[in-house]
């Protein structure tokens, strides 16, 4: 990536963040639907297809600053409309349906590691660029991966940890969501964020890769 112009980093890294972004968002919907909640189906969500998933600012500008910057990338789909009390067990059911996220996530960065097992055996005209892109694919699947779980209401972790919460103290936890955008910005931009999570992330791509590469 340092050897790539901006433009060049862009343009390599728009697939495998888009792909990282909206795909869990379809696991989200299709598990929703399996639960009972028919409102993604009605809604045109319960779908794989990007185009259905793609929220502007979370899906694409935040992550591509991130890219530029040379910084933790995340990012968010279209926010998902589910109706809980047409799921059973409506509690235990969102935390289904938010663990689903960073499985997603980290399923695609195992199919990305088998990307840059096969791209070596091609030529370097294909084989190299393609690389690359898988190489970014497991980096951002990770870093979502590890994002997604941070505790804070609408995240999945959040709504995992609030699922797992008595009651009152769920209630009382969900108050927070009002401001976890705000939060996430200031760790984000602060360099917080980064440095809590980025070696995390290094650790676990390092793995990966090793494994794949040998």
């Amino acid at each position: 990536m340092q050897q790539l112009s901006l433009i060049q980093q862009l343009a390599v890294s728009i697939l495998p963040i888009l792909f990282a972004i909206t795909i869990p968002a379809g696991a989200q919907a299709f598990m929703a639907d399996r639960l009972g909640d028919r409102t993604a189906y009605m809604t045109g969500r319960r779908t794989f297809s990007p185009l259905a998933h793609i929220d502007p600012i979370g899906s694409i500008v935040l992550p591509l600053i991130g890219v530029a910057m040379g910084g933790f990338i995340i990012g968010w789909p279209k926010s998902l409309q589910l109706n809980p009390g047409a799921m059973r067990n409506p509690r235990t059911a969102l935390a289904k349906v938010a663990v689903v996220t960073p499985l997603a996530n980290l399923a695609m960065a195992l199919l990305w590691a088998g990307v840059v097992a096969a791209s070596g055996h091609l030529s370097d005209y294909f084989g190299e660029p393609l690389q690359l892109m898988a190489l970014i694919g497991i980096k951002v699947n990770v870093a979502l991966m590890i994002f997604t779980l941070i505790p804070l209401p609408p995240l999945p972790g959040g709504v995992i940890v609030q699922s797992l919460l008595p009651a009152r103290a769920a209630w009382q936890f969900s108050k927070v969501e009002r401001y976890s955008f705000w939060i996430l910005l200031l760790l984000m931009f602060s360099g917080i964020l980064g440095k809590l999570l980025l070696p995390l992330v290094q650790a676990i791509v390092v793995l990966i890769v090793g494994a794949v590469l040998g």
